[in-house]
C-alpha cells in the first residue's frame, strides 16, 4: 500500500515536471528605442539591427574575435582577378513561410538591395554588376571591380536574405510582416510598445534555439530599464548607463556583458545641405575650431566615469586601421578663438545641435555646449524622438547632428557610407573627389598594408575637412538576468539569441 502511494505521488510529480518542462519560455529584451523599419534592404539604426539578429540570417557571421564564419553560406572563393565570388548556400533552410532557400533565392535577395530604389544597401553592394545562379545552392556575384569588402558587408544587413514569395505578396509593406530565414518569426509589432517573435520550428539550426519567445520592449528612459531588470520585468536591456556599472556588477542576480564596439559617436556637420548657410557649413577653419574646443578625455570622465574610450576616427584604437600618425589633438582654446577670427566670424556662433533623446547624448550634448562657449560656439541643443531626428536628418534640417554608429568589421563600412560623396547615409552632403578616390581605391585592395596607406591619406583630409567630428567610442554594456545562461557580446553590438537558455 504504502508502494502504490508513493508510486502515484511520484506519479503526480513527474506529470508537475513535465508540465514544467513545456511551460513557454519568453525572452525580455528591454530596448533603449523603437527600432525603424524591419526591412534589411530599408532599415539603417542599430537597434533595428539587433531586432534583426534574432530573425534574419545572413550569408555570413562573425564570431567574437571579429573573423568570418559560415550562416546561411557554406564557403566562398574569390577568383584570381578578384572579380567573382563564388559562394556556396547551406542546404535545407527555409524561409519562415515555409519556402525554400536555395540560389534563386539568395539570388532574389541580394538584386533587392541593389536595386530597390530606396535601398541603404546600394552603396555596399554598389561594385556588384550582377549574380548568377550556378546550381540551386550555388550563386556567383560578379563584380565591376575588385571589392575587398564584399564578404564583410555579407555578414550584416547586405547579406540577409528574405522570402522572395513574401516580398512579392507583400511590396512595399514588407518591412510590417518581414519573412526571413532566422531562428525565429515575426509574430505581432505595435509601434513604441512591443515587438514579438516566436521560435521558427523549421529553423536549419532549430537544435540550438532553446527559448520559446522573445519580446522586444523600447523603454527609452535607461533608468526605467535597469528598474525593470532589476524587478524581473525584462530579462535584458541593451545600453547601460555607464555610470551604472557599479550598481550592476553589485548586484548577485544580474551579469554584465560588455565589449569595445566597432563603431563611434561623432558629430556630422551639415556642410552642403545647410539651409541657413552657417559658418559650420561654410568654412573648414570654423569645424576645425569647434573641433578644437571639445577635450575628449574630460568628456570621457564627466559623462561617462571614464569607462569609454575617447576618439578621432571612424575606428577605435584597437582596430588594425586606426591611423596611429593622428592622435587626438589636445584642447586649444586659443586655437580655436584664432581660427575663428581667421574665417571672420562674428562670435558667439550660433549653432543647431541636432540629438536624439536619451540620457547619455543629452549629458553628452551639455557637456559640448559648455565647452565649446569657451571658444565662441553657442550651440543650441535641439533633443528629438529616434526616429524624428533620422527623418530631420535626411532632410537636411540640422547644422550638426550628434549620431552614434554602431560598426563594422572592415574600415569602409565605418566611412564609405557618410563620407562618400552622394553615399546614402551622407546626410551633411560631404563631397571631396580625393576622398572618394582614396575610398574607392581602398575596396580595389585587398592587402591591408596598401589599404592601411590608403586610409591613412583619406584621414588627413578628413581631419582637414571635419565633415565628421569623431568622439569617443562606447563600451557596449549589456546587463541580464543570472537566469539566461549561454550569452556572449561581440563588439558588434549585436543580441545573438541563437545557444541561448533561459530558466
Amino acid at each position: 500500500m504504502k508502494l502504490s502511494r508513493f508510486a502515484v505521488a511520484l506519479s503526480a510529480l513527474l506529470l508537475l515536471g513535465g508540465n514544467v518542462a513545456r511551460a513557454e519560455s519568453v525572452l525580455r529584451i528591454g530596448m533603449s528605442e523603437d527600432p525603424d523599419i524591419l526591412d534589411p534592404s530599408l532599415g539603417r539604426t542599430y537597434i533595428g539591427r539587433i531586432v534583426f539578429s534574432s530573425f534574419c540570417d545572413k550569408l555570413f557571421d562573425i564570431d567574437e574575435h571579429l573573423k568570418i564564419v559560415p550562416q546561411l553560406a557554406l564557403s566562398y572563393d574569390i577568383s584570381q582577378d578578384g572579380k567573382e565570388v563564388t559562394i556556396k548556400l547551406r542546404p535545407g533552410v527555409k524561409f519562415q513561410d515555409g519556402e525554400a532557400f536555395d540560389a534563386e533565392a539568395a539570388k532574389f535577395s541580394l538584386e533587392r538591395h541593389m536595386t530597390l530604389p530606396t535601398s541603404f544597401r546600394k552603396s555596399e553592394l554598389s561594385s556588384v554588376d550582377h549574380v548568377e545562379v550556378v546550381d540551386p545552392l550555388t550563386i556567383k556575384i560578379v563584380l565591376k571591380t575588385p571589392y575587398a569588402p564584399l564578404v564583410a558587408q555579407l555578414t550584416d544587413r547586405s547579406g540577409m536574405m528574405m522570402s522572395p514569395k513574401a516580398v512579392k505578396e507583400e511590396g512595399d509593406k514588407f518591412g510590417l510582416h518581414p519573412v526571413c530565414a532566422g531562428p525565429y518569426k515575426f509574430v505581432e509589432r505595435i509601434q513604441q510598445d512591443r515587438i514579438v517573435f516566436e521560435k521558427f520550428q523549421d529553423y536549419w539550426n532549430k537544435d540550438n534555439i532553446h527559448i520559446d519567445k522573445i519580446i522586444y520592449l523600447p523603454l527609452v528612459d535607461p533608468t526605467v530599464r535597469l528598474a525593470n531588470l532589476k524587478s524581473g520585468s525584462v530579462d535584458m536591456i541593451e545600453r547601460v548607463l555607464a555610470t551604472d556599472i557599479k550598481t550592476i556588477k553589485a548586484d548577485p542576480n544580474l551579469t554584465l556583458s560588455s565589449a569595445l564596439e566597432l563603431g563611434y559617436e561623432g558629430m556630422t556637420i551639415n556642410i552642403s545641405n545647410d539651409k541657413a548657410k552657417g559658418p559650420l557649413s561654410q568654412s573648414d577653419k570654423v569645424r576645425q575650431a569647434l573641433d578644437l574646443s571639445i577635450d575628449r578625455d574630460a568628456l570621457n570622465q564627466v559623462v561617462f566615469n571614464g569607462e569609454f574610450v575617447p576618439g578621432n576616427q571612424w575606428v577605435n584604437p584597437e582596430h588594425p586601421y586606426y591611423q596611429k600618425a593622428y592622435p587626438i589633438r589636445p584642447r586649444d582654446v586659443a586655437k580655436a578663438k584664432a581660427l575663428l577670427k581667421e574665417a571672420g566670424v562674428t562670435t558667439p556662433v550660433p549653432v543647431d545641435l541636432l540629438l536624439p533623446k536619451g540620457a547619455e547624448p543629452e549629458a553628452v550634448a551639455q557637456v559640448l555646449q559648455s565647452m565649446a562657449a569657451e571658444a565662441g560656439f553657442d550651440l543650441k541643443i535641439r533633443v528629438t524622438e529616434f526616429a524624428t531626428s533620422f527623418k530631420e536628418a535626411q532632410a537636411g534640417n540640422f547644422q550638426i547632428f550628434l549620431i552614434p554608429w554602431s560598426g563594422r568589421i572592415d574600415p569602409d563600412g565605418n566611412s564609405y557610407v557618410f563620407l562618400h560623396t552622394k553615399a546614402p547615409q551622407n546626410d551633411g552632403g560631404y563631397s571631396n573627389p580625393e576622398a572618394d578616390k582614396l575610398m574607392e581605391d581602398a575596396r580595389k585592395i585587398s592587402d591591408p598594408t596598401q589599404r592601411k596607406a590608403l586610409y591613412e591619406k583619406m584621414m588627413g583630409i578628413v581631419q582637414n575637412d571635419e565633415p565628421i567630428i569623431y568622439l569617443y567610442h562606447r563600451k557596449i554594456l549589456i546587463a541580464h538576468t543570472n537566469k539566461l545562461k549561454g550569452y556572449k557580446q561581440f563588439p558588434d553590438g549585436l543580441i545573438r539569441v541563437v545557444g541561448l537558455t533561459l530558466k
